[in-house]
């Protein structure tokens, strides 16, 4: 698949990837609550890391063992929680 990596993300073999930090716990556990939301209205989860300030997220279809356009689906929509 040669899909156009949304901003910030970077690619891991059959994962997209990112990390982002947040000036505040708080800030961060909101953008996590905002990315769970849009997964449950994708019906597509992201493995989620919390390090403090700082979220790390991989997205990869799992039962396609693959990277699909529901992976840049998500990746695109999680990149416009960020933008100012």
């Amino acid at each position: 698949m040669n899909t156009p990596l949304p901003h910030g993300w970077l690619r891991d073999g059959q994962h997209l990837q990112r990390s982002d930090r947040f000036p505040t716990f708080r800030d961060a556990m909101a953008f996590v609550n905002a990315v769970a939301e849009l997964a449950e209205q994708q019906n597509h989860h992201p493995d989620i890391t919390i390090n403090y300030c700082t979220v790390s997220l991989r997205v990869t279809t799992h039962d396609a063992g693959m990277l699909t356009d529901k992976d840049y689906t998500l990746a695109e929509a999680i990149s416009l929680l960020l933008k100012d």
